[in-house]
């Protein structure tokens, strides 16, 4: 467990809870004690799911500026690596991920949210990429994902103004799911993460691995990639456990080893 990262893990669900106050500033320590939380939840077969949340007031106000304002290019060119591939961790978790947001998301910490396959936000929630006011661009991951995600177009002035989203706009052009009350954040995204405490671990993870995948290549290597994943599931004990399920007793009854 790390000093301001930690994996909780109750009834299937991980919980990869920031806590480095005031604003979960994101600090080298942070990113890999973030690094290794993923791995640990990726690796762990009693975490069906991962919920990636920051506490009741803020989900991450972006990285420590502090650390990063005396950092020279050869400083940098070193480090820029290491700090999107530690969110990349986060994406690379072949379960289900969730992130909860409340109050700020910005510059990384939006960055981070948006390595989780889902994002649930507070109705106070401030999203954004503010990096071009400190005239440098977002480098974990933002002007890639954030794209994917919204679209070139919005993600584009999102980028160049660094101006800040209020939840009901990032409702509105899919740059989050849902939006509740702040106090409702929390449970809402467990909600959401455990009901793939008893799901086909492996179905999941193939269905990850294929959506991702395919959004990074052509159609075609899209379609080769889920014949592929297809094809290995029924290797597994739950393809054997789920149509035997649906044979005998109908579809939605079958209880999943994950193997």
């Amino acid at each position: 467990m790390g000093e301001f990262v930690r994996l909780e893990v109750d009834s299937g669900v991980g919980t990869i809870r920031l806590d480095r106050p005031p604003m979960n500033a994101l600090n080298r320590q942070v990113q890999e004690e973030i690094r290794a939380a993923a791995q640990e939840a990726a690796g762990r077969d009693d975490v069906r799911a991962v919920i990636v949340y920051g506490g009741e007031k803020v989900f991450a106000a972006g990285a420590d500026i502090k650390e990063m304002a005396d950092m020279s290019y050869a400083d940098m060119s070193a480090r820029a690596g290491q700090l999107s591939s530690s969110f990349s961790a986060v994406a690379g978790i072949p379960k289900p991920t969730v992130a909860a947001i409340t109050g700020y998301a910005l510059g990384g910490g939006l960055e981070l949210a948006l390595c989780c396959d889902r994002r649930i936000a507070g109705d106070n929630a401030k999203v954004g990429q503010p990096e071009i006011l400190l005239g440098i661009i977002p480098g974990a991951g933002g002007t890639q994902r954030l794209p994917r995600l919204v679209g070139p177009s919005k993600a584009k002035d999102i980028i160049y103004t660094g101006r800040f989203v209020d939840a009901q706009e990032a409702l509105h052009i899919g740059l989050v799911d849902e939006v509740v009350a702040p106090d409702d954040v929390y449970e809402t995204a467990k909600r959401w993460a455990s009901q793939f405490s008893g799901a086909a671990a492996q179905a999941l993870a193939a269905a990850k691995t294929a959506v991702d995948g395919g959004l990074d290549g052509d159609l075609n290597s899209g379609l080769r990639l889920e014949s592929n994943v297809f094809a290995a599931l029924f290797a597994t004990e739950d393809q054997k456990t789920g149509m035997r399920s649906f044979i005998e007793n109908g579809p939605g009854k079958a209880t999943f080893s994950g193997k």
